[in-house]
């Protein structure tokens, strides 16, 4: 029988209470609480997701989780996403050995390359190198994480001659994924790696994700790997009945679509495809497109995210 994980990721967004914008640091401990509610109602897992944009307080997301990590006790601590591009994986190992020890082995991340690209010119990178120096990253991390010492040189960082990172991760490291948004090649690098796949699904219906899951499970068998998990982070909002949920969401779901609408060339939101979207998952335009509603029934494990 197929195991299904649920979980809950935070972007670290600026709350509100009662139509009061809460400060950072309101929101910075809001999202402990988040932590400790979703342990309080069985949730597998905890996210926390990296940005570095107005509105956002998750920038340092592996100090959110030592945090988490000692206000619960059950649930798992992981990255929605970690940006490995702009990431120092040296520090980025001893950050989340420094988790995982502080929680007893419950630290886990996913790894993406970033939508968002506020990060390349905060700290210094070029957008140019997008491609290059994720892959180089995800070379030199999970070397870290799945050997004792470490010999390695590249393009992005000094090299390293007989490195052994302390605190140290359990042997083989931490439960690493791969974040993909929609790339057929973030698909065949993580069955190239050997690592599990998060498809960040933000609107629209999931099943045009069920071709990268079959690329996927065909990517692995190609590359000689066991069949790992693939999950599925979806947006979300929960209240008492589905009419509150849906008026509550639209009236912050829309501001922030229409922001990323503009900064990346795609259709302003309306309430008219919102409420077909929240009825259907589909929008009339996606009705002109061919996709099949097809799921692989060979995955084993399946994890589903809501993001708050």
């Amino acid at each position: 029988m197929a195991e299904l994980e649920f979980g809950l990721n935070s972007f670290g967004d600026v709350a509100t209470d009662g139509g009061r914008v809460l400060s950072d640091a309101e929101t910075l401990r809001l999202m402990i609480e988040e932590a400790q509610l979703a342990e309080s109602v069985g949730l597998d897992v905890f996210s926390v997701g990296e940005h570095y944009r107005e509105g956002m307080v998750d920038s340092a997301t592996p100090v959110l989780l030592a945090a988490a990590a000692q206000a619960t006790s059950k649930i798992r601590l992981g990255t929605s996403v970690t940006v490995l591009s702009t990431q120092d994986p040296v520090r980025l190992y001893q950050q989340f050995a420094t988790v995982d020890g502080i929680s007893g082995g419950r630290a886990q991340l996913v790894l993406g390359r970033a939508s968002a690209i506020e990060s390349f010119p905060l700290f210094g990178y070029d957008i140019a190198d997008y491609e290059d120096i994720f892959e180089e990253k995800l070379d030199l991390f999970l070397r870290l994480m799945r050997e004792d010492r470490v010999t390695w040189s590249g393009t992005y960082r000094t090299p390293l001659e007989a490195v052994r990172l302390h605190p140290r991760m359990p042997e083989g490291g931490i439960p690493a994924w791969i974040g993909i948004g929609g790339s057929p090649d973030s698909v065949i690098r993580a069955a190239r790696h050997g690592l599990p796949l998060m498809m960040a699904i933000i609107g629209g219906r999931p099943e045009r994700f069920a071709g990268h899951a079959e690329l996927y499970l065909r990517a692995l068998a190609q590359f000689g790997q066991p069949e790992l998990p693939i999950a599925q982070h979806s947006l979300g909002f929960i209240a008492d009945t589905d009419d509150e949920a849906k008026n509550v969401h639209w009236k912050h779901w829309q501001p922030v679509v229409k922001q990323v609408s503009e900064e990346r060339g795609f259709y302003a939101p309306t309430a008219e495809r919102y409420a077909e979207e929240v009825d259907t998952g589909r929008s009339t335009s996606d009705r002109l497109r061919p996709w099949r509603a097809r799921s692989p029934a060979s995955c084993r494990r399946t994890i589903c995210r809501v993001s708050t």
